[in-house]
């Protein structure tokens, strides 16, 4: 919005209005905007869900230790996605088909999440969506937006079904129509990664934060045709804007950090982790850098491989890998404290995330 009514509208009565033509100020602009207003939004939500009662219940499948936990209030991912969308709407370019997609992607997700914990405070017992009618909307979600990027960048780029493998040397593969099934797998996993890691104060969200610094960056280099070609990147016109959608949800983040971090003050639920991970895969799908996703996102791969090694072992030898899947709950029953796990955890993600750079030279 703000990029049409000073750039376009008053440029003309004061030309420094210039500046906001800029991606880099936008993007700037986006995640001060989206901090500021998701801590203000947060102060007044938090007490109404107070009052509402809106709180979460100790599962059982979890340690012992988190029923202290019970009664603090969830549903937060309201929180995050406010701020995100508020300052999305007024710094990105709203004719820009990209950004409307994602925009459209992620609140699915966001709905597919608010339901599920509607339906857990309404009925308790952590009996939501049922498992299956939950991974069904994902994948009808994940599916529709995998498909219209596909459309959309057959458009904006050389090749929309292509898969760009970092670290190899003439590392691109079309692989045509297959592309949209394995998007809708990349938005489908990242989506329930995240959803399993959220499961201490802040370890999801500090993952998110560091995740979401080298996709800001691969973004905003695909978006300009010089760069991207120098480094041999794919170069996809006009989504250069999504580095504002990530600047503004990392604000976002952050304000929302500010009362989840140990002790939480507030959940994100399903509202936020699933959304959250959903649109972390769709970026990584726009700008053709799944892997890098998978590289600066590798504790939601760690957390999901767990669970899934976890199972594998008990249904075919009896035994267990972890005391506890996810693995942030071995090593509480291992007697880490909860703050050492979550800092930790973000300090791995911060090298990954510094890894994953190294894509952008390193093909």
């Amino acid at each position: 919005m703000f990029y049409y009514i000073f750039y376009q509208k008053l440029i003309h009565i004061f030309s420094p209005f210039n500046v906001v033509h800029y991606i880099t100020f936008r993007a700037i602009m986006a995640s001060v905007t989206a901090l500021f207003f998701s801590l203000w939004f947060a102060n007044r939500f938090i007490p109404y869900l107070r009052r509402l009662q809106i709180k979460d219940e100790f599962k059982g499948y979890e340690p012992k230790s988190h029923k202290q936990k019970a009664g603090t209030p969830t549903i937060g991912g309201i929180i995050i996605w406010s701020g995100f969308f508020v300052s999305s709407f007024l710094w990105v370019r709203l004719d820009n088909l990209i950004a409307w997609i994602l925009l459209v992607g992620v609140f699915l997700f966001v709905m597919i999440g608010f339901l599920d914990d509607y339906l857990k405070i309404k009925r308790g017992k952590n009996n939501g969506l049922k498992a299956k009618t939950k991974i069904i909307l994902q994948i009808a979600s994940a599916f529709l937006i995998s498909y219209l990027i596909f459309v959309a960048e057959s458009y904006l780029s050389d090749c929309s079904g292509c898969l760009y493998i970092p670290f190899v040397k003439n590392g691109v593969f079309d692989i045509g129509y297959v592309y949209i099934a394995f998007a809708t797998f990349v938005i489908v996993g990242a989506s329930n990664a995240v959803n399993l890691t959220d499961g201490l104060d802040g370890l999801a969200t500090g993952p998110s934060l560091t995740t979401i610094m080298p996709l800001i960056i691969f973004a905003y280099l695909s978006g300009n045709a010089i760069f991207s070609h120098y480094l041999h990147i794919p170069h996809i016109q006009g989504v250069g804007e999504v580095s504002i959608l990530l600047a503004a949800l990392s604000g976002s983040l952050l304000g929302f950090l500010w009362y989840n971090c140990y002790p939480a003050e507030v959940f994100m639920g399903d509202t936020g982790s699933l959304a959250l991970g959903a649109f972390l895969g769709m970026v990584a799908v726009a700008i053709k850098e799944e892997i890098v996703l998978a590289i600066a996102g590798g504790i939601f791969v760690l957390e999901t491989m767990s669970v899934i090694l976890q199972v594998a072992s008990y249904k075919t030898t009896g035994e267990r890998l972890f005391r506890m899947a996810p693995i942030h709950h071995h090593f509480e029953l291992k007697g880490w404290p909860e703050s050492k796990i979550i800092v930790r955890f973000w300090i791995i993600s911060l090298f990954l995330a510094l890894v994953s750079l190294t894509a952008l030279k390193l093909r």
